[in-house]
């Protein structure tokens, strides 16, 4: 069961090629004061998780959260364009770390683990003009940080280092398989 109503996460999952249901969580994703970003998305990941657990005790489910940091600020969904060029004018030149976490929880056998993966992006040194068009062609409205990598979102960027590289997408794949495995999910 993915705990999400991100259409990024339901395809990414679909990779794994297990049957999955989906329910949206009801959790709210205010930052507590003070809460750092990789705390955030740690947190969310798994509240998200075990309210879908309460409600599927027999399910092994999966939240994730992803939390984009700059400079220990988080930066969330814009929502909308004026916000998006706010973002992305303070990504520009800077180092921001994409904090994505997963969470996998079943009830019924007591397993809960959540993991995080951090993935480093810089960004090129945009112009102005630069930020338009892309949000013109792309209105990444839904996505942490204003980002796409996966679509023309991935010509903003200069570099992008990780060991997961479905991370920055918005599902780690790699420890969501390691943790499903764990909690006695056939995927092979």
């Amino acid at each position: 069961m993915l705990g999400s109503t991100s259409r990024y996460r339901r395809e990414l999952l679909e990779r794994l090629r297990i049957p999955f249901g989906v329910t949206a969580p009801d959790v709210d994703e205010t930052p507590l004061p003070g809460e750092a970003p990789k705390a955030l998305a740690l947190r969310l990941a798994l509240a998200k998780a075990q309210a879908v657990a309460a409600l599927h005790p027999e399910a092994v489910v999966i939240g994730s959260d992803q939390v984009a940091d700059l400079a220990g600020q988080p930066l969330g969904k814009p929502g909308e364009h004026a916000r998006a060029v706010q973002q992305l004018r303070q990504m520009r030149g800077q180092t921001v770390i994409f904090q994505t976490a997963v969470a996998v929880v079943c009830l019924a056998t007591g397993f809960e683990q959540v993991e995080l993966a951090e993935v480093r992006v810089v960004f090129r040194d945009l112009s102005d003009d630069e930020i338009e068009a892309y949000l013109q062609a792309e209105k990444p409205y839904d996505c942490a940080g204003s980002a796409k990598s996966e679509g023309l979102g991935i010509a903003l960027l200069a570099s992008i280092d990780n060991d997961d590289p479905t991370a920055l997408v918005g599902l780690p794949l790699i420890r969501t398989a390691r943790l499903l495995r764990q909690a006695g999910v056939k995927l092979l």
